[in-house]
């Protein structure tokens, strides 16, 4: 995932919204969950991030050419 943090915002806040969003999301389609439930934990504690200098056009390509090879996987049937 590439994604543009502005500097007014702490990446450690982003990635907690996200983690946190993301997780109650998928409770709710897969879990059966209709309200939150404090105490249940979906993501590990940590993350790992980079920063792009340069690099960001390359690793746009590499991301976009990984979902083609990901859609061509899972049309054949492989993992």
């Amino acid at each position: 995932m590439l994604i543009e943090v502005p500097p007014k915002y702490k990446v450690s806040e982003v990635i907690g919204f996200m983690k946190g969003k993301s997780a109650i999301a998928i409770a709710r389609e897969f879990g059966g969950k209709t309200r939150n439930y404090t105490g249940e934990h979906f993501w590990a504690r940590g993350y790992a991030i980079s920063t792009v200098g340069f690099e960001e056009s390359a690793i746009r390509k590499y991301i976009r050419e990984q979902e083609v090879d990901d859609a061509a996987s899972s049309a054949q049937g492989a993992f």
